[in-house]
């Protein structure tokens, strides 16, 4: 497959980034849903490949095992949580993605669920760990003493949520998607959709691993000290992706201002843009009904001033609970949860 449209953002691992302004349809194709890489991309054989399953019982997978039992297709956005890096200043380290590491693809798998149903569960399990082929030595410090499989997890609890699939859009997984199987998790950020699955275990404990604790967390101080808690549920962000910024946009014209809303928490109520300032908010026209984990479209129509000069659009989200999308960053996440509302500067001519 060529992933030509797509924006190199490292070449070692691969890092490519969807372009987010060519937004157009509720699912991405496969050939522009970004990708995200921490190791080099393993070679897998699908004929040797196995997939070991321990719970109560340890278990082992061939592909066309998984493939005989009862498949399920899920529509799941996936955002990296990492997306929107480059707008931090002071610049930070990681991948600089920009609006684009998000996609939405239709998936199709076996449930994590009836998995551990054959594995079964012992009193007390508490977290299910992903293996996955793709080894090496992280960048952040403190470091482990050598290379190490990527690993993530979600609470048992959420199991239901998880979709070991083999295919993406109708299609088998790519190598740089994860062939030739991986996990996918609703509503969660794309750290524990694990590619490359070669293990899945369940502890009684909760998972300590690199990825979880050293990377991919932050800092809470909700008892009222600092505790590196990880990060879980994708937060609630709506984002532009039409018009772009710097875009010139001429004096009096109809313009579509568009782009996608997505959550891993209560569902969307509505989406609200301004193009005065914050002086006024008017409600978007929603394009796509609400399922959980999965990014809604979203348009408004914009009537573009007389004066030239540039303007500012902002969109913002607010969800069934109330909770309105944060007008500024939160410093407590680092270089991650990029969800504050980011401004679009046109020009008007």
């Amino acid at each position: 497959m060529s992933y030509a449209r797509l924006l190199l953002r490292e070449s070692e691992p691969l890092n490519l980034e969807s372009p987010f302004a060519a937004l157009d349809a509720r699912v991405t194709p496969s050939e522009l849903f970004y990708v995200r890489s921490h190791f080099p991309v393993p070679e897998m054989d699908a004929s040797t490949w196995r997939l070991t399953v321990r719970g109560l019982r340890e278990v082992t997978f061939s592909l066309d095992e998984l493939r005989r039992m009862r498949a399920e297709t899920r529509t799941v956005t996936l955002e990296c949580a990492g997306n929107g890096r480059i707008v931090l200043s002071p610049a930070v380290d990681g991948v600089q993605w920009h609006l684009g590491a998000v996609s939405t693809a239709e998936w199709t798998g076996v449930p994590l669920t009836a998995v551990l149903e054959r594995a079964g569960l012992l009193p007390g399990s508490v977290e299910v760990v992903f293996e996955g082929a793709d080894r090496g030595e992280p960048r952040k410090t403190p470091r482990p003493p050598g290379p190490i499989a990527y690993t993530h997890g979600v609470p048992v609890e959420h199991a239901g949520e998880v979709l070991l699939a083999w295919a993406m859009n109708g299609e088998p997984l790519t190598r740089e998607h994860g062939f030739p199987l991986r996990a996918v998790v609703s509503g969660y950020y794309a750290m524990v959709a694990v590619k490359w699955l070669t293990r899945i275990q369940v502890l009684g404990e909760p998972f300590q691993g690199y990825y979880k604790t050293t990377d991919y967390s932050y800092w809470d101080e909700a008892h009222g000290q600092p505790e590196l808690r990880p990060l879980g549920r994708m937060p609630l962000k709506s984002q532009i992706a039409q018009p772009v910024a710097g875009e010139v946009l001429r004096a009096g014209d109809s313009v579509t201002v568009a782009g996608a809303v997505w959550t891993g928490g209560a569902p969307v109520e509505r989406v609200e843009v301004s193009a005065d300032d914050d002086a006024t908010w008017s409600a978007a026209e929603m394009l796509d009904a609400h399922e959980h984990g999965v990014w809604r479209r979203w348009q408004w129509t914009w009537i573009v001033p007389a004066k030239p000069g540039n303007y500012t659009l902002r969109s913002r989200a607010v969800d069934r609970d109330g909770q309105v999308q944060p007008a500024e960053r939160d410093p407590r996440f680092g270089t991650y949860c990029i969800h504050h509302v980011l401004p679009v500067v046109v020009r008007v001519r």
